[in-house]
């Protein structure tokens, strides 16, 4: 089944800040965006969402542009970043951020999730997500995108980049 996948619009935060579970503004752009988005996607039967307002507030966007409903699914939210959360990717110690890389998806030196628990909640939650009518939207977080894409066999699905209000298609057998 076909699944797409949108990444929020822009938060309100300082570039180069590392974030994933905490809940933020959005951007002033944010009406106009999600004007547009709405407008682009293509036809969905259901919408899905990341409970943090970021997304939440996008899906209902394209939810009431639709006559739609959303559901909300907690292991749609993004990456548990621990203690480095809300801090800037280059005051993150640099000896933690080797000891990532290191061991990609096992290490957790932030003291958050590893990538691994990522991949594994998001792929449940995508398989979930496939069972129902489709296609269905999926509005979410970059990490959650990246992790479906590896699971999808996108070798370079870690390292994608996806901008923000942008999206994928995934085919989720």
């Amino acid at each position: 089944m076909a699944l797409i996948l949108l990444r929020h619009t822009r938060p309100e935060r300082a570039e180069g800040t590392c974030y994933g579970r905490t809940d933020m503004q959005l951007d002033d752009s944010f009406a106009a965006e999600a004007a547009r988005i709405a407008a682009e996607l293509p036809d969905v039967t259901r919408i899905l969402s990341s409970p943090l307002s970021r997304c939440h507030r996008l899906a209902q966007a394209v939810a009431q542009s639709r006559d739609l409903p959303v559901e909300l699914d907690e292991r749609l939210i993004e990456m548990d970043f621990g203690a480095w959360e809300n801090t800037p990717w280059d005051a993150i110690p640099r000896d933690q951020l080797d000891d990532w890389m290191r061991d990609f998806l096992g290490a957790r030196p932030h003291g958050g999730e590893s990538v691994q628990q990522l991949y594994d909640r998001v792929t449940a939650a995508l398989s979930d997500a496939a069972q129902g009518p489709g296609p269905a939207l999926v509005v979410t977080h970059a990490g959650v995108i990246k992790a479906a894409k590896t699971a999808r066999g996108d070798e370079n699905g870690w390292q994608s980049d996806i901008a923000f209000g942008g999206w994928v298609q995934v085919d989720w057998a």
